[in-house]
């Protein structure tokens, strides 16, 4: 009976350590069954940038996959969750320590004679901590999930790596293509400033027309070193993708091909194919098991030790052996709220996970919808666009022949050049944007990755 009260320690100190606190009721995430805009049909597989049909483009990816410094960074922090992991997990297994010394010396016996002895002394310590509660098992677990969730926020980085490289590279693609049209108008506009001269010289034009002439080869030629810099500002930020120094960065001069088919998931679908969203869970897990550690904290510890070793002395005819063996049980009375505040602290940050659990989910829904909404509506877009250049052509070649016949003056056709050359440079632009749309919605679906 006397080891009763021992015995319902543990189970009094349990009662001390309270309910365990629920998640917050708005930390959970309601998923729709359906998008706001329609999808489309295709999966995405893990290389999807291979179906733009582009071998540099090809190329300039795995250089980034390769050199990219955000993407090494991310994997040193593997390397740390991972050494964590092993360090908590050691926690929880048996220690030994080797100790030995040695000493020379002189001391006073009881009957006020010196004795001078030459001693040496080994031991081997061994402990262990029973995780009855499971204290450290808690903090392990919770070390596993930091290390998991540290390589799914490096696949996240790699698949957002991936979709920034294609994005720029379809910016550098845009560049050229306005860079062409730039080019072209100013090679027209100069043949029309030579013609318009030659008329001028022999009496068939007038000053004026002389000058709008010479004005519009300046507005067009204008455009070249604007063109130029955003190129080169894509170069730039290209470079650094791939984890070089800014240099030029040449593309071929054929059109990117269309994909094949428009990624498609729906939402429950992309919260398991997104590694963020796998990587802010784990986090949540792992925020989890550190207060269920925190928790455990509040009940004895348990402590086995032994010890076994010998002495050598000059004042021993032998070595004597040395052990001891073992247990001890700490349990927390009065910490001064200490263990109070760790639990109270490890909840808070559990909270905050699950905060950021359903940030990131809906982050992810935002992002597909964004895209999605982009793609119907920039084709909507183009297509009106594609139908605009065709109306200013035609208008732009009625208007050259009427002033080549002499019915209407040369500002008529400037004002069709000009709307025409601005609807060309739109267009290109709106084709780009579609491809970068497409990028983003197969980011936004998960870019091809799958749970391990």
């Amino acid at each position: 009976m006397r080891a009763w009260p021992a015995l319902l320690l543990p189970v009094l100190l349990q009662a001390c350590m309270g309910p365990a606190r629920p998640v917050p009721g708005a930390a959970a995430v309601a998923i729709p069954a359906h998008w706001r805009s329609d999808g489309g049909s295709g999966a995405v597989t893990a290389d999807w940038w291979r179906d733009f049909q582009d071998p540099a483009l090809d190329a300039l990816v795995d250089q980034a996959l390769a050199g990219n410094p955000d993407l090494q960074i991310a994997a040193t922090r593997i390397e740390q969750a991972r050494a964590q992991l092993r360090g908590a997990a050691a926690a929880a297994r048996p220690s030994a320590a080797l100790a030995s010394g040695a000493s020379s010396g002189r001391s006073v016996n009881a009957f006020g004679v010196g004795v001078d002895q030459e001693r040496a002394q080994g031991e081997l310590d061994v402990a262990y901590e029973v995780d009855l509660f499971g204290r450290l098992r808690q903090s392990t677990q919770a070390a596993r999930e930091e290390w998991l969730a540290s390589a799914d926020a490096r696949d996240a980085l790699r698949i957002t790596l991936i979709a920034t490289v294609v994005q720029a590279y379809i910016g550098l693609r845009a560049a050229d293509a306005r860079l062409e049209i730039v080019r072209q108008t100013v090679d027209e506009r100069r043949q029309e400033r030579d013609l318009i001269g030659r008329r001028f010289r022999a009496g068939y034009a007038s000053s004026l027309e002389a000058q709008q002439a010479e004005a519009a080869l300046e507005a067009a030629t204008r455009l070249l070193p604007s063109t130029m810099l955003a190129r080169t500002l894509q170069e730039n930020a290209l470079s650094q993708l791939l984890g070089r120094p800014p240099g030029a960065i040449a593309a071929p001069g054929e059109a990117l091909a269309w994909p094949a088919a428009v990624p498609a998931s729906l939402p429950a679908e992309v919260v398991r194919q997104r590694p963020d969203i796998a990587a802010a869970e784990r986090r949540l897990a792992a925020a989890d098991h550190r207060l269920a550690a925190a928790r455990a904290a509040f009940l004895p510890r348990i402590q086995l030790a032994g010890s076994g070793g010998g002495v050598v002395s000059t004042l021993l005819d032998d070595p004597i052996s040395l052990f001891s063996i073992g247990g001890s049980i700490l349990a927390p009375i009065f910490q001064g709220g200490a263990l109070r505040a760790g639990a109270d602290a490890a909840a808070a940050r559990r909270d905050e996970a699950a905060y950021a659990y359903k940030a990131t989910v809906l982050q992810a829904f935002r992002e597909v919808e964004d895209a999605m909404a982009s793609l119907r509506f920039l084709t909507e877009e183009a297509q009106t666009a594609e139908r605009q250049v065709a109306a200013l052509d035609q208008a732009y070649r009625v208007g050259r022949r009427r002033h080549e016949a002499g019915y209407a003056s040369y500002l008529e056709q400037l004002d069709a050049e000009r709307a025409l050359l601005s609807a060309r440079l739109d267009l290109v632009q709106l084709r780009f944007q579609r491809l970068t749309a497409i990028v983003s919605l197969v980011r936004g679906v998960g870019g091809g990755w799958a749970h391990e």
